[in-house]
């Protein structure tokens, strides 16, 4: 038992985001982010910049648990906008940015609070290519709009 303990013990003080908020990231991206310090895991999960950016974001709810979703967004230079009829936002925004080009297909989701808000950690893929992304927002949606944005400019640089 003091062995599993121990294993347990140095992986998660080797975790940033446990040493920044006490709880755990996600296994698979733990493995990927042990040993580096809070800003450099950060940087390589939560780029802030990109080819594609989010502004604007608005809901309309219609009947059957459907919403019409509609943003701005920012793709290089050009600024649109965009709309999706969807049954939440995560599907929305996706449907949003394939038809924008950035295709990406979300394989997993989580989600914690933390001091800092909601942290959204997604493993994203396009092309048989896998990365994950994050982002902590005020709310579940915004950690979750943004981390979906990370994703794709992780995928599509």
């Amino acid at each position: 038992m003091r062995t599993s303990q121990a294993l347990a013990t140095i992986t998660f003080s080797n975790d940033p985001f446990f040493q920044r908020f006490g709880t755990n990231l996600p296994r698979d991206l733990r493995a990927q982010a042990q040993g580096l310090s809070w800003t450099e895991f950060a940087q390589r999960f939560g780029p802030t910049g990109g080819p594609v950016r989010l502004g604007s974001w608005d809901c309309t709810g219609l009947r059957a648990g459907r919403s019409t979703y509609t943003a701005t967004l920012a793709i290089g230079d050009t600024i649109t906008s965009a709309s999706a009829t969807a049954t939440g936002p995560i599907a929305a925004l996706t449907s949003m940015l394939y038809d924008a080009g950035f295709q990406l297909e979300i394989l997993s989701f989580h989600q914690q609070r933390t001091s800092a808000g909601t942290a959204t950690f997604i493993l994203a893929e396009h092309d048989g290519e896998r990365r994950w992304a994050m982002a902590i927002g005020e709310d579940c949606i915004s950690s979750s709009l943004s981390a979906i944005i990370a994703g794709a400019n992780l995928l599509h640089r």
